[in-house]
């Protein structure tokens, strides 16, 4: 009988899998030993070519090219949508905002001809009020109109109620 540390190429791939039993051991050494002995020694020696600048350069120019193309989509999608941001055609509009909190906010909401006083807290939303849509009259600041507005709705109500 031969040692093992003689044998070469497929014949050592068939006495290494001959002590294994199964169809899929079987099939596996056959398919082994009926590979060149060079093709078998080639795989084992290659080695990695280094990048070269060319390939270097097809991988950034294909990056460069997806990075346009995600650019160019979303510019066309703005387009067809008429220059309207996601979601900003709805019947929905945030007409103003005040924070009473660190994470806590009074909003007022536009909903077609309807306005919602909507409180906002971490992990809850509330409807506060609702009342027909109505004029905010006065300049400067937004929040400072709208706390203004507040206030004054705030009393009405305590008045009728």
């Amino acid at each position: 009988m031969m040692s093992s540390s003689i044998l070469t190429g497929p014949t050592l791939l068939i006495r290494r899998f001959s002590v294994h039993r199964g169809r899929r051991v079987r099939a596996a050494a056959l398919l082994a030993s009926s590979l060149p002995t060079a093709v078998l020694a080639q795989a084992a020696g290659s080695e990695v070519p280094p990048f070269g600048a060319g390939t270097l350069l097809q991988a950034t120019l294909a990056l460069a090219l997806v990075v346009a193309l995600l650019f160019l989509g979303a510019w066309l999608l703005r387009r067809l949508n008429g220059g309207r941001g996601f979601g900003g055609g709805g019947p929905l509009r945030l007409v103003g905002g005040l924070m009473i909190g660190p994470r806590e906010r009074i909003v007022l909401v536009e909903v077609d001809e309807t306005w919602i006083v909507v409180g906002i807290a971490p992990g809850q939303i509330r409807t506060l009020h609702t009342l027909p849509k109505g004029d905010l009259h006065g300049g400067g600041d937004g929040e400072k109109h709208f706390a203004q507005w507040l206030k004054r709705i705030s009393e009405r109500k305590n008045e009728d109620g």
